[in-house]
């Protein structure tokens, strides 16, 4: 890809949407051939697009975020089928982990650097979200961040900490249900996969984006899979466009 990519929606089977640093492309899986479709912050060269998930109706919602990862001049952002483009928030410091309840009424999205998941109401059949309020603040004591996030059938919340190698599972309440440590500090997200959806991958980084992040050992840039974890989680819509 010609720059850095953020995140990637499934669409049809030889066609994914892609996020980069500058905008959304679809990536025609044969060819490699790339077509700019549009560019959300035409005047921020300090952002670049991260995150982004489908949501109930096939609408893809993606954040971006600062490239110094300190100021918060970061949108989230929703494309919709006919390629239209609403902002749902803004002065976010880094997107990560959008995803939403099972019903598809509550839209949970981390801000990585402060450290919060939000919840909004969300109306799956005009895409509005509405009434932000804090969801969890994390914990901060090992200097972890809350990243890649993922929800489950029962309506668990599961978030990858980056830089503590840890994996919370929170109740609809926010409370914690459970923790997992991982062999590696950088985690950076996870999702349910294999046959019945019971298995979960999760995702690290091989090397820190900014020298003021220690590097993890031999296992840094692996992808996990954890087994007999006694849940499911909930497939992901594709893109529709």
């Amino acid at each position: 890809m010609p720059s850095e990519i953020g995140s990637i929606a499934l669409a049809r089977e030889d066609r994914l949407l892609v996020a980069l640093r500058d905008g959304f492309h679809w990536l025609e899986l044969d060819s490699g051939e790339l077509t700019f479709i549009a560019n959300p912050e035409p005047d921020a060269a300090q952002n670049r697009l991260n995150d982004g998930k489908v949501d109930p109706a096939g609408r893809f919602v993606c954040g971006s975020m600062d490239t110094g990862e300190e100021n918060p001049t970061g949108m989230l952002w929703q494309l919709g089928s006919d390629m239209s483009l609403r902002k749902l928030d803004d002065g976010i410091i880094c997107s990560n982990g959008p995803c939403w309840s099972p019903d598809g009424t509550t839209l949970y999205f981390a801000d990585s650097f402060q450290s919060e998941i939000y919840a909004y109401d969300y109306n799956v059949e005009t895409g509005e979200a509405i009434n932000k309020r804090v969801f969890v603040e994390m914990d901060k004591s090992r200097g972890g961040a809350p990243d890649g996030a993922t929800v489950d059938a029962e309506g668990f919340i599961w978030s990858a900490s980056v830089f503590d190698g840890r994996i919370f599972r929170y109740a609809p309440d926010g409370s914690v249900d459970r923790i997992i440590e991982m062999p590696v500090c950088k985690i950076t997200s996870l999702n349910f996969g294999g046959a019945d959806l019971d298995r979960l991958f999760v995702t690290s980084m091989a090397e820190p984006p900014l020298p003021k992040y220690p590097g993890d050992g031999p296992l840094r840039g692996a992808v996990f899979v954890i087994d007999g974890l006694n849940t499911h989680g909930i497939a992901e819509p594709r893109f529709v466009g």
